[in-house]
């Protein structure tokens, strides 16, 4: 039903509001899933360093701001060739989105070659630099090496499962990423903790606490990522190779890929040179500080990851509505995802608002970790939906090709407004106070993108 759906689209068939929230179902019920996986290797990354103690837990919370910024720049590497691919793939332009597929791919883990490289180089030192004590240094430097090494393979599942859900499979890379958490949880019980009896069971055990948790995911991603690289170079309806079709770099796709891309890596060293500075502004704090705050952004992860799976899903519909020249479709679908989003996020942050304390509970036995980060969880609970109309109107116009303006008003709302009132409100009200500041920014930077979402300007330049 959802390749029928989008070959009518692509054929120019009427849609009626059924079928177009059916079709915006059947492609961000995947990406949700897909997402959530993610969220959750990272939620269980946190929950079994979190039983060795805050200080265990405080090591990655110290450079998690970092980790952020090298996915964003790998990310920012892949969404200009797979914008394009979805919009040949809408046009029915099959082998000119080859050709960007695999000019992309190459472009992507280039990227990550070189953000590799540079990790492993500053990682010794980055822990000091973000303000972290002697106490964490060690352990945080040795994650964050084993996370760069990685890099290369994460970048290969990044860009596997963009160029098909661009295609329009939503599902494969959904299941694939739903694997790597399940070897995420067996890597991590062999990696993290030493040799133990359970029950009558003696069970081996690296005993590498911290760096065992970094070791598992990057096993987990490169074990993934054989699978998905094959998935997309020959089983792939729209994209697998063809003998016949030999490699060349273009110009255009080049140039193409920079002008969505570029906006995209900007925003993503904005948006975490901000996470970075936040850092700096919790680790006065102190360690349950710092702790509490780490625990907290990821258990909010499982309320906004939805939102970018719903993101990725428009990203994909908005594309191939363009590609097809839909254009009497592509506004009101961009509504629909983005309302769609808000109503998601929002009902995930009751249940947030709810279980607050169980979910910082996971991850820690720390009474002073849970009752903290239960705390500034239940003031996010608040934003949710304006997040998740930022999150998700950036993924229509990411598929409309337009990036500048959105990165902007990102750049306005995150250190016009959240780092200078978040320097000002810690040091009155301490984490609670950095809370506080996040949520009115994300107020600000959701209604910013509705405006931009009722405007006509987003779309102009496509119907060129």
């Amino acid at each position: 039903m959802k390749e029928n759906l989008l070959l009518r689209l692509r054929d120019g068939e009427k849609l009626n509001t059924r079928q177009q929230i059916l079709l915006i179902l059947q492609l961000s019920l995947p990406a949700i899933f897909a997402q959530l996986s993610s969220i959750v290797m990272q939620y269980i990354d946190a929950s079994m360093v979190g039983q060795l103690g805050a200080q265990s837990s405080a090591s990655i919370g110290i450079v998690s701001s970092s980790t952020w910024l090298f996915n964003g720049i790998c990310s920012a590497a892949v969404t200009g060739f797979s914008v394009q691919v979805a919009q040949l793939i809408g046009a029915g332009k099959d082998k000119d989105a080859r050709s960007v597929m695999k000019q992309g791919f190459i472009t992507a883990i280039g990227v990550a070659m070189l953000l590799c490289a540079l990790g492993a180089a500053v990682s010794g030192v980055l822990p000091g630099m973000l303000g972290g004590n002697a106490e964490i240094c060690a352990d945080a430097s040795a994650y964050f090496l084993i996370y760069a090494l990685a890099l290369p393979f994460a970048q290969l599942n990044n860009v596997s499962a963009a160029m098909l859900q661009a295609s329009g499979n939503m599902r494969t890379p959904s299941l694939l990423f739903v694997l790597m958490c399940v070897l995420d949880v067996v890597f991590n019980f062999f990696f993290i903790f030493p040799t133990r009896q359970m029950g009558s069971v003696t069970v081996f055990g690296a005993g590498l606490g911290v760096a065992g948790a970094s070791l598992g995911t990057a096993l987990s991603h490169a074990s993934v990522a054989v699978i998905m690289t094959l998935v997309l170079l020959v089983s792939s309806d729209n994209l697998h190779l063809r003998r016949k079709e030999k490699f060349r770099m273009t110009s255009d796709c080049l140039k193409k890929a920079a002008k969505i891309g570029i906006p995209v890596g900007a925003e993503q060293m904005i948006m975490s040179g901000a996470q970075v500075m936040g850092t700096r502004i919790v680790a006065p704090l102190g360690t349950v500080a710092i702790a509490a705050n780490s625990f907290a952004i990821t258990a909010e992860s499982l309320c906004y990851m939805p939102g970018y799976g719903i993101g990725n899903a428009a990203t994909t519909l908005i594309g191939q509505s363009i590609g097809a020249k839909r254009f009497d479709l592509t506004r009101r679908l961009g509504w629909l995802t983005t309302g769609l989003g808000m109503l998601v996020m929002g009902f995930a942050a009751v249940l947030m608002f709810i279980f607050a304390p169980f979910m910082i509970g996971i991850m820690t036995p720390d009474p002073d970790v849970v009752a903290l980060g239960a705390e500034v969880l239940r003031i996010a609970a608040f934003v949710e939906p304006f997040y998740a109309a930022s999150i998700v109107a950036n993924g229509v116009f990411r598929g409309a090709g337009n990036t500048l303006v959105p990165s902007c008003l990102n750049l306005v709302s995150m250190w016009a407004v959240r780092l200078p009132l978040a320097a000002l409100l810690s040091v009155h009200y301490g984490l609670k106070g950095y809370w506080f500041a996040m949520c009115i920014e994300l107020f600000v930077r959701g209604v910013l993108f509705l405006l931009r979402l009722k405007s006509k300007t987003w779309l102009q330049n496509s119907k060129r």
